[in-house]
């Protein structure tokens, strides 16, 4: 059967893409591996999502955010960086910025369900799930994809859109930058007895790396606790009973008493960037693109950002009556999405990097880096701005600041 564009990947970056191509005219082909009673209705995975202001805005534009309940939509008023036992750290306050808030926690399975609930309502689109890709291929007719029945999809153009370990991107001879921090990250919804006062926490303790993301009720939150694997696995070897001493423990009772209130779920902690975004008729979208240390919170909103360029490429052809798999339309949508990512990609690393180092030195480094900021408030004021923007991309010179900041703290090795 014949597509216009067939997408791999049934994940939030997926949905949201195919969900962006309505009313363009093109005819669409999702594929999942996953079956359709698992999309309409996913998993709680534990993860939550923060949203910027631009994301916002977009998820507006795609009817995402209209079907989410008020329930499952925190608000992210604050952000606290603390480094070891300093308190209260580096904050960032929302009146700085002008706004009644810096942003938005969604979870992850929220996300994806209200984007299903629209791709599954659009009648140009061909669902194919419970089914995997065997391979891709390229001819003079266009490009080719084997499913695992032995269907093969014809089409002008394949995105990618399946995870950070993308095997249609290797598939495609794209390589990939990938740096694996050796840690496992825990994600698990919480209550706790003192309120969260809407504000997010980046805690990097010494031997461990804490976040607090503030969800709808005052006293509910998403607990973040990075860890090496032997430790995590003990940690999630635990009862509920210990695991929630031990928890409150590790938060220094800061929050009193803490209690689970959703599952406990690990991911290692790997970063990835794709050295191209495109190959012959052929892109990659979401975390097969770029995908991010979760300490800066930018992954689905570069997600969203990088399938914004692309589908805004796909409508222009299709209206100009172009091919929507020329490599000048392609090579555009990879300039556009390197610009406004490889910049903070690159700082993400470094300061992930600096901030989860325990020797001596890196830590009279962090403090003297989390008091730079205290005191620079323009620095502040541009990472607030960068949150809070609603109409326009991240601005590369906050990615600069950041990097000029790190090096001019981090002496030379």
């Amino acid at each position: 059967m014949s597509f216009d564009v067939v997408v791999v990947g049934a994940g939030p970056a997926g949905l949201c893409f195919v969900r962006s191509l309505a009313g363009s005219g093109l005819r669409i082909a999702l594929v999942e591996r996953q079956e359709e009673s698992m999309l309409a209705d996913p998993a709680d995975d534990g993860r939550e999502i923060a949203i910027t202001h631009h994301s916002r805005k977009l998820l507006c534009e795609l009817g995402l955010w209209q079907r989410l309940p008020e329930q499952e939509i925190g608000t992210l008023r604050d952000a606290m960086v603390l480094n070891g036992n300093a308190y209260p750290g580096l904050v960032f306050r929302h009146d700085e910025a002008g706004k009644s808030q810096l942003g938005w926690l969604v979870s992850n399975h929220a996300i994806r369900r209200a984007a299903y609930a629209e791709v599954a309502e659009m009648t140009e689109v061909r669902r194919i799930t419970g089914m995997g890709v065997s391979a891709v291929s390229n001819d003079g007719d266009g490009a080719h994809v084997s499913l695992d029945d032995g269907e093969v999809l014809h089409a002008s153009l394949v995105v990618a859109a399946d995870s950070r370990f993308s095997h249609l991107r290797r598939a495609a001879g794209i390589p990939a930058a990938m740096h694996d921090f050796g840690k496992l990250m825990l994600v698990c919804r919480m209550t706790h007895e003192r309120t969260h006062d809407q504000v997010a926490w980046e805690w990097f303790d010494f031997g461990q790396t804490l976040a607090l993301l503030p969800l709808h009720d005052p006293h509910t939150s998403s607990v973040v606790l990075t860890l090496p694997p032997q430790q995590m696995q003990a940690l999630l070897s635990l009862d509920d009973a210990a695991f929630e001493a031990d928890m409150a423990r590790r938060f220094q009772q800061r929050l009193g008493r803490m209690a689970v209130a959703g599952p406990r779920c690990s991911y290692p902690l790997v970063g990835v960037y794709a050295r191209r975004f495109v190959a012959e008729r052929f892109a990659v979208i979401g975390d097969a693109a770029v995908g991010m240390h979760p300490v800066t919170a930018h992954g689905f909103n570069f997600g969203l950002l990088g399938l914004e360029v692309l589908a805004r490429e796909l409508r222009a052809a299709r209206a100009a009556g172009q091919a929507i798999d020329a490599p000048a339309l392609l090579q555009r949508y990879q300039r556009e999405h390197r610009r406004a990512t490889y910049p903070l990609y690159l700082a993400t690393q470094l300061l992930a990097s600096l901030y989860t180092d325990d020797r001596r030195p890196a830590r009279l480094v962090r403090g003297l880096a989390l008091a730079a900021g205290t005191r620079l408030r323009p620095l502040r004021h541009l990472i607030m701005a960068e949150l809070t923007r609603a109409d326009e991309r991240p601005a590369p010179p906050l990615a600069r600041a950041l990097l000029a900041l790190r090096q001019s703290l981090v002496p030379s090795r």
